[in-house]
């Protein structure tokens, strides 16, 4: 019984530390839909790297502890986390800004809890 209690607790705090994470990328996704944060750091410059560095930083530490949760659970990766790092980083010249893509990233997590 005391497994089945400790896996239990590893879910509730799973399910906790994703809705905080959506909550944090969320914040984030805003900030960068108004253009006051460069959260994919597509144009690599040092100034919107550093600023959103922070942020990066604690979006990346909670999906990798949900990760480990996850992997502890034997239930797939955070898909969430896994297509917020795979978005990140250098892009072609023609591609779509950043705060037009956060804009798309809201409108669809925004869709995903409405689906009516």
């Amino acid at each position: 019984m005391a497994k089945a209690d400790r896996l239990a607790r590893s879910d509730e705090r799973r399910v906790e530390l994703e809705a905080d994470y959506e909550t944090l990328l969320v914040g984030a996704l805003q900030q960068t839909a108004a253009k006051r944060l460069m959260l994919f750091g597509h144009q690599q410059e040092r100034t919107a790297m550093a600023k959103a560095a922070p942020i990066v930083a604690e979006i990346t530490t909670l999906g990798d502890a949900i990760d480990g949760l996850r992997d502890q659970l034997a239930i797939a990766p955070f898909a969430l986390h896994q297509e917020f790092l795979a978005s990140r980083g250098p892009v072609s010249a023609h591609a779509v800004g950043e705060s037009k893509q956060a804009q798309a990233w809201l409108d669809r997590l925004d869709a995903a809890k409405d689906p009516a």
